[in-house]
Order: structure tokens, then C-alpha cells, then sequence
């Protein structure tokens, strides 16, 4: 888009920028989680981390952050939630005692395992409307979106 030196960059309409259509994507698509996710007493972002821990094992808090998207103090309260509900557990690291280890629990599993058939279902009726590789395809570009635009 080529300018002229004396009139400044016009912005790109709100359809075309990139941190509002991914926004509104993942509302849309968190729109389909929620009602799942209320239904077992489990916010979007402890269910990434139940997920996160579920996949990784035991990992430290710093990891976990990252992995879930989260700020640490949002993090810090979440574990001490999860803590109380007995969905994960946490140990201070023997080599390291600034480092807090967290790793899912019998109950976090069993949660994960009970919502496992309706999120399963959600995703399948999202492929139905999208399409798996449109999918599949939308997931490997917003990776490298993430790779790239986190690297200086």
C-alpha cells in the first residue's frame, strides 16, 4: 500500500485487523466451549491448564504460564483454586526451592476424562461447519504466527 509522505498511514478497517479477527475467532469458537465448561465448574483458563498438565505431567509454574497463556498472578490464583478442589497438586522443587512443580491429580484426570466425550463432540460439529483442514491449516498458521511474532 503506497503512501504519500504527507498524509499518515490509515489504519486497516476493524474486519482486517489481526488482533480483533482473532478475537472475535476465538470468541466464536470459546461460544461453543463455554456452556461445557460452566457445566462442570471449570473457567476457560483452568481448563487449559488441567489440559496443559494432562499432556506435559509435572511442570513448573513459570511453564505452566506460558503454556496456558496466562500472567503469573492469575496463575497463582488459579493453582491455589485448583489446589482446594483437589484437581491438581504442587511441590516445591527439591533442587530448587523458588520452584513450584504442579501436576494434575486423580480428580483433575477424571475431570478431563468426564468432559472429554462433549468436547470431542464440539469439535467434531466445528469441523462439520469449517472443515477439518481448514482447521487443521488454521492451527499450523496461527503457530507460526505465534513462533514469529514472539521471536525479536
Amino acid at each position: 500500500m503506497d503512501q504519500d509522505k504527507n498524509h499518515p498511514r490509515l489504519l486497516r478497517s476493524t474486519r482486517q485487523a489481526l488482533p480483533i479477527a482473532l478475537l472475535k475467532a476465538r470468541e466464536a469458537v470459546m461460544g461453543h466451549f463455554r456452556p461445557m465448561l460452566a457445566q462442570h465448574n471449570v473457567t476457560e483458563q483452568q481448563w487449559r491448564v488441567l489440559r496443559l498438565l494432562s499432556e506435559r505431567g509435572q511442570i513448573d509454574a513459570t511453564e505452566l504460564a506460558q503454556g496456558a497463556a496466562l500472567l503469573a498472578p492469575s496463575l497463582t490464583r488459579m493453582i491455589k483454586a485448583l489446589e482446594d478442589r483437589k484437581l491438581i497438586r504442587t511441590t516445591k522443587d527439591t533442587a530448587d526451592g523458588r520452584r513450584l512443580l504442579v501436576r494434575i491429580d486423580d480428580a483433575g484426570a477424571k475431570l478431563l476424562e468426564e468432559v472429554r466425550p462433549e468436547s470431542l463432540k464440539i469439535y467434531e460439529e466445528l469441523e462439520l461447519r469449517i472443515g477439518h483442514d481448514k482447521i487443521e491449516a488454521l492451527i499450523s498458521l496461527l503457530n507460526e504466527v505465534t513462533d514469529k511474532a514472539t521471536t525479536r
